[in-house]
């Protein structure tokens, strides 16, 4: 991983991981050893098979840890020089980091303006008129829904979670699985406003995502996870270049290659780890 950090180094990091370790209930160890560093204003990734600790890393960031009995038990996150680690949720969001969770969250039965003006909650100001006036102009389809949140769509539900997050005014969104539940066309919609935020207003993403051609598109820089360790690493031209990446994420290895199976215990593990 010392490569990884060698690669970003030129750019002024905001966020940095540095070889932590988490565990639930105190006995189950989920995160060995992650290190990672996320250069301010840039879209970094974070990719990998379901369980692999992706999640758990921006739990790990954004305080979420505690809700679940889970702790970073060794190693330190920084944020713009400040260690983070283990701090409660609101000190975070404060901090500037704001985490879009998996599954939306969103509050079904209030109004979207209602979830929006909560992304403000921890905001000294309350003039967030302009702010909400920006939300909809990223997302237009928000503004012509007046009732309730939970009669939202899947995608629209989303694009609210997102815009929540925009009313915090962070300077780190965390994305949790942007992509799940949605159609294709409504996925390339999430990913291009989720490039307009980052563009227009600065604001640094670490996104985690199933979908890794869209994320590997997305962003500027890509790590893999396994077993809750850093497999791969690299910019996304090489990500989307490199032929595990392809065999595994991206469909689009050597065809006459036996099965992700039997692959997965021998020759992946052979070559990554």
């Amino acid at each position: 991983m010392g490569e990884a950090v060698q690669k970003t180094e030129t750019k002024e990091s905001i966020l940095s991981i540095n070889n932590i370790e988490v565990v639930y209930d105190e006995v189950i160890l989920v995160l060995r050893g992650i290190s990672l560093e996320v250069p301010k204003g840039e879209i970094v990734t974070l990719l990998g098979p379901n369980g692999a600790g992706k999640s758990t890393t921006l739990k790990a960031v954004s305080g979420l840890l505690k809700t679940e009995d889970g702790e970073v038990t060794k190693g330190s996150i920084v944020f713009k020089g400040e260690a983070i680690s283990n701090r409660d949720p609101d000190d975070i969001v404060r901090r500037g980091i704001f985490q879009v969770m998996e599954g939306r969250r969103i509050i079904e039965d209030m109004t979207v303006v209602e979830n929006l003006r909560l992304g403000a909650y921890t905001r000294r100001d309350r003039e967030i008129k302009d702010d909400i006036d920006r939300v909809f102009d990223y997302f237009p389809r928000l503004k012509e829904r007046t009732g309730l949140a939970g009669y939202l769509s899947g995608g629209e539900q989303q694009m609210l979670a997102i815009g929540r997050a925009v009313m915090a005014r962070p300077e780190m969104i965390l994305l949790d699985e942007p992509s799940m539940g949605l159609s294709p066309l409504l996925v390339k919609e999430v990913f291009g406003i989720i490039r307009n935020i980052n563009q227009q207003q600065g604001i640094t993403m670490l996104l985690v995502e199933q979908n890794a051609n869209m994320a590997l598109h997305c962003a500027s820089y890509g790590y893999v996870m396994e077993s809750g360790k850093i497999a791969l690493d690299g910019t996304c031209e090489e990500l989307l270049n490199n032929e595990d990446m392809k065999e595994f994420y991206l469909s689009g290895g050597d065809k006459d290659r036996k099965s992700f199976k039997n692959l997965k215990s021998y020759k992946r593990r052979k070559r990554w780890m």
